[in-house]
C-alpha cells in the first residue's frame, strides 16, 4: 500500500554530464497515481516530499514512513494535498474534509495518521515544520487569483494561491497552481530560479497522448524533459523551471526553504538562456 523511494541532492556539476534517462531517473516523479495505493518520493532537496494517493473508492491511511525515522510522518512535518480526481474525503486528527477536484487541503505538523477516501486522486507535498499551524480547507473560490502574461507571446495564465501567505499561514510550504488559457502553451516566461527554495511540480489535466517539453539546469546549461499528465519534477534550488505544453494542462507548484515569498524569483530572460 506505501512505497517510498528516496531521490539524493544532484551538484549542478553532474546535472551538465547527465543523458535523457540520467536526468529524467533523478529529477521526473512516474507512476505515483496507482489504484490503492500511497507512493511518496522522499528528496534530499528541503527534505521535501511528493507522491500521490488513489483510495479508488476505499481507504488509504498515510502513518509511520521509515524515511523521516519518527512516530508518524507528520510529527515534525506540515503537508499540502491538492485533490486532482474526484470527490472524496481526507479524514486528520479526528475532523473529516470534503474535497472536491482542485480544492487544497493543509494539515499542520503533528496532525497524525491521514486516511484518503473515495474518488479522488490525491497528491501530497510535504517538508519539515518548526511549529504548528491550523489545518485548513482552501477550495477553489476560496484562493487568491491572479491573471497574467499575454496571447501576444503564448503564456496567459491564471495563478490560484492557496497556501500562501495572502491566504493563509505556513511554515515553509507555499503551494498553489496555474492554468494556461486556450492557445497558450508557455508557463513560467521569462525562466526564472531562487536559489533560497527549492520547487516541485505536478502536470495535470493533460490528455494521455499530450506532453509537456519541461525546461530544467542552470540558465547556460539548460536541459529539457518531455512530461506526461500527472507527473512531477523536482526542481533545485540551481535551476530553472519553465516549460511548454501541448494543449490544455495545469501545474500545481509547491516550495519550500528560507521565505514563503512567493515574488522572491530571479528572473531570466529568453535572450540570456543557453
Amino acid at each position: 500500500m506505501l512505497n517510498v523511494e528516496t531521490r539524493h541532492a544532484i551538484h549542478p556539476d553532474h546535472a551538465k554530464g547527465m543523458d535523457t534517462q540520467a536526468l529524467r531517473d533523478n529529477f521526473l516523479c512516474e507512476s505515483m497515481f496507482k489504484d490503492g495505493e500511497i507512493n511518496l518520493v522522499y528528496t534530499h532537496y528541503d527534505r521535501f516530499t511528493v507522491g500521490g494517493a488513489v483510495p479508488a473508492g476505499g481507504a488509504l491511511t498515510l502513518d509511520k514512513v521509515a524515511e523521516t525515522r519518527t512516530e508518524t510522518f507528520l510529527e515534525r512535518r506540515e503537508m499540502g494535498v491538492v485533490n486532482i480526481g474526484g470527490s472524496g474525503t481526507v479524514e486528520a486528527d479526528g475532523v473529516v474534509y470534503n474535497m472536491e477536484q482542485g480544492d487544497v487541503l493543509y494539515l499542520g505538523m503533528g496532525t497524525g495518521a491521514v486516511t484518503f477516501k473515495g474518488d479522488g486522486r490525491f497528491y501530497i507535498t510535504s517538508c519539515p515544520a518548526h511549529h504548528t499551524y491550523e489545518s485548513r480547507l482552501v477550495t477553489v473560490e476560496q484562493s487568491n487569483q491572479v491573471t497574467m502574461g499575454e496571447a501576444a507571446t503564448s503564456n496567459k495564465r491564471t495563478i490560484k494561491m492557496f497556501i500562501h501567505p495572502l491566504v493563509m499561514q505556513s511554515c515553509q510550504l507555499v503551494l498553489g497552481y496555474t492554468s494556461l488559457e486556450d492557445g497558450s502553451v508557455w508557463n513560467t516566461m521569462p525562466a526564472h530560479v531562487h536559489d533560497r527554495r527549492m520547487e516541485a511540480y505536478l502536470y495535470w489535466g493533460m490528455d494521455e497522448e499530450s506532453r509537456v517539453l519541461h525546461l530544467m539546469g542552470e540558465p547556460q546549461e539548460t536541459r529539457h524533459m518531455f512530461v506526461a499528465n500527472e507527473e512531477a519534477i523536482v526542481s533545485p534550488t540551481w535551476s530553472i523551471h519553465s516549460g511548454a505544453g501541448i494543449g490544455k494542462y495545469t501545474f500545481i507548484w509547491a516550495m519550500a526553504g528560507d521565505n514563503v515569498d512567493y515574488t522572491d524569483m530571479d528572473f531570466v530572460q529568453p535572450a540570456e538562456l543557453r
